[in-house]
């Protein structure tokens, strides 16, 4: 196979990028900044947004839309919000198009100004909350559980594929509520829910924490988050959840009558992932060889590839693999035969490799005369031989089995490059390494700040549920009194 992908320990930054191409997963775009995501990556993209739609359905959410388009007065009503996204947004001025009078091809029209500038949704609080004000009007209204799954634009200089481009696709969820303890709730259960999914379904071990306030949600009063180890030891936020107090609920005029008649401003949040969780599962798992995916976000999670040289040879091994096949999606697996006649055996191989797929399975005519199959797993690069009769029965198994080596593996990872640290010195070496360093921190942010500006180093989040150290110390920089260690890495 012609194909080649740059090895991790020479360059990461073009490995991940090889793996985005070679693997058939997305394109850049003739639009700077943008990208295509092709067929193979947009099924995995499905499967993930399938399984977490559910999930979010499960806890009373519902799904709506609202416009793409958002009008500039309304960012002006809460200025902490519009400040956090002003250097990012895309703003529609005209409304039509005219053929040039010079003749000089397609020009914009000066007559058709719009009286106010639109701006292209980089996140849709403040249009939601201009339609939540005509929604809710007592107690009885709330609460509102709302998600939309959607593309948004901010306006990014430097962009890769899936991690950071100028146009992505998320969904962001917005609820409304009555008090602030059910909206903190609600943010806390969301922020939970993200975690679930990305261990039990991406296989990446994820830590849950609060962000410090600079590094906070424009708008928010709290933000919780899940970060994740890649495998050059820098963190990936992979998903946010917030609490916007009342803030939207009082820039938007949203106003309910209690129980007791009284007039109360909603209580609000919102929380989203991306497609930058694609980044991360290719970051996450993937190897010298290509893509490595968890089975149950693999469009293919089994490969079939016949073995043969003469045509009667083929159409016995195609029955065979005909009738596993069915047997297997049966049991909700997924599977492809790969019968294509213009390509060699090996050529598949490398190219399923790379594509990621857990599970091949290779048969040919003697393999039939001995009643055996070759079965091999992407995880390890391993295979062997197995009792065709036995296949059907144990390949769910065996994903299962994948799925938890995947999983296993990276936590292994994680917990190798994750550490203690108390010196300024022996941070600023080790930072720089690849790790993840539990440090204590004096709470202001000024310290943080310098800290950023020293080693390009951030908190990535306040533990909450792994790696929470509540204990007297000093912090790594100032040397202030501390009550508790925090996460410090660089960031994607």
């Amino acid at each position: 196979m012609a194909k080649v992908i740059t090895p991790r320990a020479e360059d990461y930054s073009k490995w991940y990028n090889d793996i985005v191409v070679e693997a058939d997963l997305a394109e850049q775009s003739v639009v700077r900044g943008c990208m295509v995501i092709k067929p193979y990556g947009f099924a995995i993209w499905e499967k993930i947004q399938n399984v977490m739609d559910g999930m979010f359905k499960e806890t009373g959410v519902e799904n709506a839309y609202f416009p793409l388009f958002i009008p500039k007065s309304f960012f002006s009503r809460e200025a902490e919000h519009v400040a956090g996204f002003a250097k990012e947004c895309a703003v529609v001025t005209h409304h039509r198009l005219m053929n040039d009078p010079d003749g000089k091809g397609i020009v914009i029209d000066p007559d058709a100004k719009l009286e106010e500038e639109l701006i292209v949704r980089p996140t849709s609080e403040t249009i939601i909350w201009s339609v939540y004000k005509n929604w809710i009007q007592s107690w009885r209204d709330l609460p509102i559980l709302c998600n939309q799954w959607c593309n948004v634009v901010r306006w990014e200089m430097r962009t890769r594929p899936f991690l950071r481009t100028s146009e992505f696709l998320w969904q962001e969820g917005h609820t409304a509520h009555a008090t602030a303890e059910e909206a903190q709730e609600r943010a806390e259960q969301m922020v939970h829910v993200y975690a679930k999914f990305c261990r039990e379904w991406m296989s990446m071990p994820v830590i849950v924490g609060r962000k410090s306030p600079n590094e906070r949600f424009a708008g928010a009063l709290d933000t919780l988050t899940i970060e994740a180890m890649m495998q050059d030891g820098k963190a990936l936020q992979s998903g946010t959840s917030h609490f916007l107090g009342q803030n939207f609920g009082k820039s938007f005029d949203v106003q309910f009558a209690d129980k007791d008649g009284s007039l109360q401003y909603a209580w609000a949040t919102s929380w989203g992932v991306s497609t930058r969780l694609m980044g991360a599962l290719i970051m996450s798992h993937s190897d010298d060889e290509g893509l490595v995916l968890p089975p149950k976000l693999a469009p293919i999670q089994v490969v079939m590839v016949p073995i043969y040289k003469t045509e009667e040879e083929f159409d016995a091994v195609l029955a065979k693999f005909k009738e596993i096949s069915k047997a297997l999606k049966a049991k909700g697996i997924s599977v492809k035969i790969d019968s294509r006649d213009t390509l060699r055996p090996g050529f598949k191989f490398a190219e399923w490799e790379v594509k990621g797929v857990p599970v091949r399975l290779a048969l040919g005519a003697r393999d039939l005369a001995k009643d055996s199959i070759e079965v091999f797993r992407r995880d390890t690069l391993s295979k062997k031989t197995m009792p065709l009769k036995d296949v059907v029965e144990r390949i769910p198994s065996l994903l299962d089995e994948i799925q938890e080596n995947i999983y296993q593996k990276a936590l292994d990872f994680r917990a190798s490059n994750v550490e203690k640290c108390d010196n300024w010195d022996e941070f600023c070496e080790k930072i720089q390494n690849g790790k993840f360093l539990l440090c204590h921190w004096d709470g202001t942010p000024e310290t943080e700040q310098a800290i950023k500006e020293a080693t390009k180093a951030t908190i990535r989040c306040i533990p909450m549920d792994s790696f929470v150290y509540e204990e007297d110390g000093k912090d790594i920089y100032s040397g202030k009194p501390s009550k508790q260690r925090v996460v410090f890495a660089i960031a994607y």
